[in-house]
This record gives structure tokens, sequence and C-alpha cells, in this order.
């Protein structure tokens, strides 16, 4: 039974409506006051005698105008209300709370995500949506919303989150959370601008050191000139290449990328610059390469220290004059591109060694960036790692997997040799073969060295020195080589050049066992 009661406002009419219905030994279910003058009842029904008495005592209150009976209370209308507009809606609506919870979610949300609203409420949205740092961002309690492509499934959607602000009882604004919705186009003019400006969010940081970068990368995105990005691998200078295209002014042309260090000289020429028809064989046909399939877009020339003399001058020459010729070709082609290049370690090393030309790395580096590795950024190695464990429980299609205390001390305590890309494959291995909910130290498989391991002792007896400082110097590297798997890393733990480690390991027969490029004699 619902009622409306019409009346001027006075102190303490309120309480004297409960103090009948107390009386009666009613049990209210609900009641709403309407600023203008009339207060919402709902209590179960009431026999006709008990009704024909209570009516009367409302009535005599002082300040009542009117008592009658309604079919709905004001917040049950609105309710129906709500849930008919949402369900009616084509896109997918759902809200979150401050943690990221799904608590309201419509028809479209509902098919879109899962096959059942039961499996959804309580749930993390980070549970079913990629390519967003949902959290980090609702952590910041933000005033403004963001527009994000993110990834839902095998499907590519345009998010617009909303944030929830309200006002408590003493007008203070209380971050509440947020509205998301959906839709497979963008869905204003202004897009692809807030788009591209949230290019950098994937690239998760806590550190001042990686905020630095980031900050700077942001700026240097807007600029045309070549970009160089030096770092260990697996820092993720590609993401932030791919980020730096996405801010830049190029973001709706293509993005290319080629891996120097994966290609013999003559393919990554013809993948780079193409080749004419009949130029490789009598059978071959014309190819365009990656620079004039990228035009106007973006090319990442990735481990560009691994590129062969010649073709270094080759790429000069384009970066200076925009033109370059197939293979096999006398015309010229030009094309309009912007060249972003990674490189492992230092660079400059390499022109000191007399492998890289010093010209061409001067034409490269106008515009640098050191990324930090992993183990510089402790503050990073957490958000990463439950980041990834999200992704990993994601395509996994399991329940959400929780970090426990001593496994994030594990993590934070690991030297991570091969940065974020080991942490990110560590995390994924560590979910795929978990059998409970939590991970625990025991179950993240981490590459360690043994200390104190008998094997480094050298029998001197029957040698020289000489001979017993090398057999100590080659287990050494054959121990360190595996946390350290390239020259340059393995160098700089060991306080050495990196020539002098390359040509260590050769003497050795460690690690990889490449044939050696002539070196550009030094001047």
């Amino acid at each position: 039974m619902r009622l409306e009661i019409t009346c001027d406002d006075r102190l303490g009419i309120c309480q004297d409506v409960l103090q009948i219905l107390r009386d009666h030994e009613i049990d209210l279910r609900g009641i709403e006051v309407d600023p203008k003058g009339k207060i919402f009842l709902n209590f179960p029904e009431l026999d006709f005698d008990d009704f024909r008495h209570l009516m009367p005592q409302i009535r005599r209150i002082p300040n009542v105008k009117d008592v009658k009976t309604i079919p709905y209370m004001p917040f049950e209308r609105e309710h129906y209300e709500f849930n008919l507009l949402l369900s009616t809606l084509p896109d997918p609506v759902l809200s979150i709370d401050t943690k990221g919870v799904i608590d309201i979610i419509n028809d479209a949300g509902l098919k879109l995500l899962s096959d059942s609203h039961d499996v959804l409420k309580g749930e993390l949205l980070s549970q079913f949506v990629q390519g967003i740092a949902l959290q980090r961002w609702l952590d910041k309690q933000p005033k403004m919303p963001i527009y994000e492509a993110v990834t839902i499934g095998s499907d590519q959607y345009y998010a617009q989150l909303l944030p929830i602000w309200v006002n408590d009882e003493e007008g203070i604004e209380v971050f509440a959370g947020a509205v998301m919705t959906c839709k497979s186009e963008p869905v204003t003019e202004n897009w692809q601008q807030a788009s591209n400006k949230a290019a950098f969010d994937r690239l998760l940081t806590e550190t001042p050191i990686m905020k630095r970068v980031i900050s700077d990368a942001q700026r240097m995105a807007e600029l045309d000139a070549p970009l160089l990005l030096e770092g260990e691998t697996g820092v993720g200078k590609e993401l932030l290449a791919k980020a730096c295209h996405l801010a830049s002014p190029r973001h709706e042309k293509p993005f290319l990328a080629i891996n120097c260090a994966a290609l013999p000289d003559n393919v990554a020429e013809s993948e780079l610059f193409g080749h004419g028809e009949g130029s490789l064989s009598a059978q071959s046909a014309k190819k365009t390469g990656v620079l004039e399939q990228a035009a106007g877009g973006t090319v990442l020339l990735d481990s560009v220290g691994e590129m062969s003399i010649g073709l270094q001058a080759k790429l000069l020459r384009f970066l200076e004059d925009g033109v370059f010729r197939r293979i096999g070709e006398e015309q010229e082609v030009s094309v309009d591109v912007r060249v972003i290049c990674t490189a492992q370690g230092n660079l400059f090393e390499l022109v000191e060694n007399g492998e890289f030309r010093e010209d061409l790395y001067y034409r490269l580096n106008v515009l640098a960036l050191t990324v930090p590795p992993l183990r510089e950024r402790k503050a990073d190695i957490i958000l990463l790692a439950e980041h990834f464990v999200i992704q990993a429980c994601k395509k996994l299609g399991r329940s959400q997997v929780q970090l426990s205390r001593t496994a994030k001390d594990r993590l934070k305590n690991y030297h991570w040799p091969g940065n974020v890309r080991q942490l990110e494959n560590t995390m994924f291995r560590s979910v795929s073969m978990l059998e409970g909910q939590t991970l625990e130290p025991a179950d993240i498989r981490l590459p360690e060295l043994e200390r104190n391991d008998e094997r480094l002792a050298v029998d001197i007896e029957d040698i020289t020195l000489e001979e017993a400082l090398r057999q100590f110097e080659s287990h050494i590297m054959k121990r360190l080589y595996p946390n350290y798997p390239s020259t340059r890393q393995l160098a700089k733990r060991l306080g050495l050049s990196h020539t002098a480690v390359a040509n260590k390991l050769r003497d050795y027969g460690i690690g990889k066992q490449r044939k050696g490029r002539p070196r550009k004699p030094k001047d």
C-alpha cells in the first residue's frame, strides 16, 4: 500500500506521521519526502478497519492537507523508467563503482560481455575490457570524461567513460564511480583528438623516471623529425613508438615495423625499399617496400644497430633527401614518412666501434629517448604484474587470480633481465599453470643464479694461471649469459665494453654463433 500525504512544510511533521505508524504497528518499507510539500509512504496492505482508522489520524496532524492512496512511489516510477530507458538503448551501457566493479548494466551490455547477469554482478569490468588502465583512471578520481579504443573479446569498440560525482550532506562532491558506453564507431568529432592524448595511457607506470620519458615522448610525438628509442630488450620501446605514432598528426596513416636484426641484409633492403620486376630473379615480381606502404605514416626500424653499413648509407640518403631507389630500378621514389628507430643499449657504442655510421647516428639522434629497464622501475613491477594477470585470466577464460603478498615480494626482489616482456610472459605462464585462485612464490618460476656454485671452482694444479683465469672467466660467462642474453646487457653487468664481451663469448662458444660483419674501419 502506498500513501501520498499533501502538507505544508513544518519541523517534525514526518516524525508525527511515523509515530502514528508505530502506534498501529505498521511495518514501514519506504518513505520519500518531496520538498514541494508531499510525503510518500510504502507499507504492507492493511485490513479495511485498520485503514479506516489510520487515514483520519493522519489527516488530523497539523499542516496536513490531504491523504490519498497511490499505485506507486515516485522512486518506483523513476526506477522502472530508468530500466526501460536502459533496456531500449541499442549501445552497451554500464555503471561501475570506484573499484571498477559492475553494478548496473543494460541488455546490450549484457549481450556484449556475458550470457548471464549473475556472472557479471560484482565482477571487475577490467576482466572483460582490455586496452585501458581502468583502475588507474578511477584511482585518480577524474573530473573529465575520457575516450578509449578498447577490446572486448576479439572485437574493438570505442568507449566513453563519464565520471560520477555526487554531493554529500554538506554539499561536498564525492567521487562515486563511472558510466561507460560503447560504440563500434567514434561518436564525436573530437574523438580522435581525445584518443591521441590517451595514447600514452597504455604505458603503465608509477615511477618518476618513466613518467619523465612519457612526458618527453608526448612532446616529441607532435614533431616530424626522426626519433631514436634506446633501451634494453623487452622494456617496451615498440609500445612507446606506437604511442608516439597514435599521438602524432600521422595517426590516421599506417604504422609499419621492420626488424633489422631478424632479416639478412639483402632481404632487409628489399623489405624496406622494395625491388623492381625481375631484379632478384627472372620470375620475381615488382614489390613495394615498407617505406612506400607507410606513405604519410610512420615506419619503425627495430634494432637499427643491426643494419649493415651499406643499408645504413641508403637509409641516410633517404632521411636527408626523402628519396630512394628500389632494388634493380633507376627511377627515384619520393615518400613522406616519419622514421622511428629502436636500439638495444647505447647506439653510440657501435659508432665508436666502427659498426655504425657516425653521420647516420647524428641524423637519427635529433630526438632521442632512453627507456629505463624494469629493475630501475621497482614501483612499476606490481602494477604491471597485476595488469598482466588480469589479461592472462581474460585470455584463458578463468576467474580472477590474486597475487599474494609474498608473491609480490618475490617479483619486486627479482632483477628482471628480460624486463617488461619477461614479466608479461612469466605472469601468463604462472596463471595458466595455477590450480587455485592465488599466486604464491612457488607458482612463479624465475631463472635464478645459484650461489656458492662449486662449478665455479677451478683446479689449477696442472694448468697455468692464465689457463685457470680463462676457465674461471668462462664459467662466469656461462652462468650469467642466460639472464643477460645480449652482449650489451652482459657488458653492463660485468663492467666491460660491448666489444670485449662479444669477443669473449665468441672465444668461449657461448650464446648465438653468428658470423660477424666486416667492421667499418675507424678514421
